[in-house]
């Protein structure tokens, strides 16, 4: 059952998949009816999930399920990951790479490697102050107060000299 995101409960469970490049405006509105007629039709054994999706910056998507009126199974999980996976091949891009980090360089959002990520902390163009996007929230909540924070704010930290 799709529903308005900001009408979930924030305890509502998300998952965040970042894309390895912008989607431009053309991608988002195609993209959009694919999403909506999953959530529409997403289930758990049967029960209707309560659930919504946002693209935010043209670059992530945010699936959301208020597991308050049905928990997500692994079968429910699994579906979703599918419907990602047929995203990645329709629009070419990458969205499942867990090793891409990213990070705001003024306004615009960099995805780049791990590795790349520690070098760039190296070379102080990454900073404790530096916006990074904490793809590890798992629920409205946290997205909403925890997911675009300084570095050292985040699981980033780790990377900080």
């Amino acid at each position: 059952m799709l529903v308005k995101f900001e009408d979930l409960d924030k305890d509502s469970r998300i998952w965040i998949y970042q894309s390895n490049r912008e989607f431009t405006e053309n991608e988002v509105e195609m993209l959009g009816p694919i999403v909506e007629d999953f959530i529409s039709t997403w289930q758990r054994h049967g029960d209707d999930l309560k659930a919504s999706y946002i693209v935010k910056y043209n670059q992530f998507i945010v699936l959301a399920v208020d597991e308050k009126f049905n928990d997500v199974s692994g079968c429910s999980i699994d579906s979703s990951v599918n419907l990602i996976k047929n995203l990645e091949t329709k629009f070419s891009v990458d969205l499942t790479n867990k090793m891409n980090i990213s990070f705001k360089d003024n306004n615009n959002i960099n995805v780049v490697k791990m590795v790349d990520f520690q070098k760039f902390v190296k070379q102080d163009k990454i900073t404790s102050n530096t916006i990074v996007f904490n793809n590890m929230v798992t629920t409205i909540k946290e997205f909403e107060e925890n997911w675009e924070v300084t570095a050292d704010k985040s699981w980033h930290k780790r990377f900080l000299v």
